[in-house]
């Protein structure tokens, strides 16, 4: 009876084992959780289809989303910049390299200033806006963690060397006109705020791939109002 006992009890060690090293190889060869898969929505393009993941105020990430390949690109950034802040997901790396140095043959300098941004970084900015100016100028004006897009390493805002971004400024200006060819778009344009969420920001640029990107500049439309289409 107790060979047959330590029979069965090895057997449901040894299932057990086995399954968590099923969960432990899932956890670890995706970076998004259960959550996350939610927010990839699926866009019919001229040559297939697409997935684009959407970040805002409505869908948010998991704690323990990692974009794949975080990577500093080869740009000059600001001073201010962490090195955190300097990463942005893999794919987007060429295209932002490819813009910025584009702009420099144009005679504008772009700085990076601040692309990835964790959970628990964007966590630690949001409570201490919460405390030095209150709960609700802190909603206002500060994703709460998990709702910031800066943790899908897919955007970054951009400054110029006088840390002066504005409409009007040349180097906002050539922003706004020229990144969609790089497959970026400006993410918060002016008089959106009512689709986005967000008030209008010239220097935070998400990457979407050429196709969309031109289709959202050409059409003078959000990212939001794209996968509406």
């Amino acid at each position: 009876m107790r060979k047959v006992y330590k029979k069965i009890s090895g057997f449901i060690i040894m299932t057990m084992i086995i399954i968590c090293g099923f969960w432990y190889i899932e956890g670890n060869t995706s970076n998004y959780g259960s959550n996350d898969k939610d927010k990839l929505f699926e866009v019919n393009t001229a040559n297939g289809s697409e997935k684009i993941l959407l970040v805002n105020e409505k869908h948010g990430l998991s704690g323990n989303y990692v974009p794949e390949g975080l990577s500093i690109p080869n740009i000059p950034f600001s001073n201010g910049s962490d090195d955190e802040e300097k990463h942005v997901a893999g794919t987007v790396v060429k295209p932002l390299e490819e813009l910025v140095n584009a702009a420099k043959k144009d005679g504008i300098i772009l700085l990076g200033n601040s692309g990835y941004r964790s959970y628990e970084s964007q966590e630690d900015i949001y409570e201490n806006r919460v405390i030095s100016q209150g709960k609700k100028l802190a909603d206002a004006y500060v994703a709460k963690p998990g709702f910031s897009e800066h943790q899908t390493g897919l955007c970054i805002d951009i400054t110029n060397k006088n840390g002066y971004f504005a409409k009007g400024t040349k180097e906002a200006d050539w922003l706004a006109k020229n990144c969609y060819r790089f497959g970026f778009i400006i993410r918060y344009p002016y008089g959106k705020k009512s689709v986005t969420g967000i008030e209008y920001e010239p220097w935070h640029i998400r990457y979407v791939g050429k196709e969309a990107a031109k289709y959202i500049h050409d059409n003078g439309i959000t990212l939001e109002e794209y996968l509406q289409k």
